[in-house]
């Protein structure tokens, strides 16, 4: 009999702890699949970052580095530099990336380092109790702003990819989300590209991932995914915001 489908040898036949309608385990999938399309296993290094992906070198079948909070891109930069022939990828959620992390990743965009970067972004500080985060929604209710989100105390929703699209030194930027089938086709294509564009020598690229949080959100799953749709494309647009010049 035909084989038709089967799990990503690049992801580990291992149970996730993510809570139930958290998306992180779809993207975790998209990343395997094109490790194997692309047939680089072998030499891929993930940096794993804190937050609540911090043990996602549980599920990834590939070499793994844990970095310290936020500092992602600059472990993932060591590893490229001193692995030029390697594929690097860091994976890091908003609150480690665009809060503690913000000058890793604006630094390394800026450099065009030649890594590949995957960016959770679910509105909210997902493991530690679900605070605020710098992506939080205007109106957003958290554990920190029981109120909501009150823009004239807390600023506004950062917009990482139109912020990093405003440097010269990313090659390839894009956001894209999990809340349909069609859209997590367009996930996948958008985070095998990101890898192509580092394989080709390219630079630096950003997938922005628009992802539930289901349990800090007070929603169930299926709430989740159209809160995606109703509320957070409306302020994060999908789309290329800095397009590299590949066929894929």
């Amino acid at each position: 009999m035909a084989i038709v489908f089967e799990p990503p040898k690049a992801l580990c036949d291992v149970p996730m702890h993510y809570c139930p309608g958290c998306t992180h385990g779809i993207s975790h999938r998209l990343i395997a699949e094109a490790i194997d399309e692309l047939e680089i296993e072998g030499k891929t290094i993930g940096i794993s970052p804190v937050g609540c992906a911090y043990n996602n070198y549980l599920y990834f079948n590939c070499d793994m580095i844990q970095a310290a909070h936020g500092r992602a891109p600059a472990v993932a930069t060591g590893v490229k530099r001193s692995l030029p022939e390697s594929i690097v990828f860091s994976y890091q959620g908003d609150g480690d990336l665009a809060a503690i992390g913000t000058a890793e990743i604006v630094h390394a965009a800026t450099r065009g380092e030649n890594i590949t970067v995957i960016f959770i972004n679910n509105t909210i500080y997902g493991m530690t109790s679900g605070q605020m985060a710098p992506t939080t929604l205007v109106g957003q209710v958290t554990t920190t702003t029981p109120y909501g989100r009150d823009a004239k105390y807390s600023g506004y929703p950062v917009r990482i990819s139109e912020m990093l699209a405003t440097l010269e030194g990313p090659a390839y930027i894009e956001r894209v989300s999990l809340h349909d089938i069609k859209n997590i086709k367009k996930a996948k294509a958008a985070v095998k590209k990101a890898f192509k564009v580092q394989m080709a020598g390219k630079g630096f690229s950003l997938i922005e991932i628009l992802s539930t949080c289901p349990t800090n959100w007070g929603l169930n799953p299926v709430e989740a995914l159209k809160r995606i749709e109703k509320e957070m494309i409306p302020h994060y647009p999908l789309g290329v915001f800095v397009g590299a010049d590949l066929e894929v």
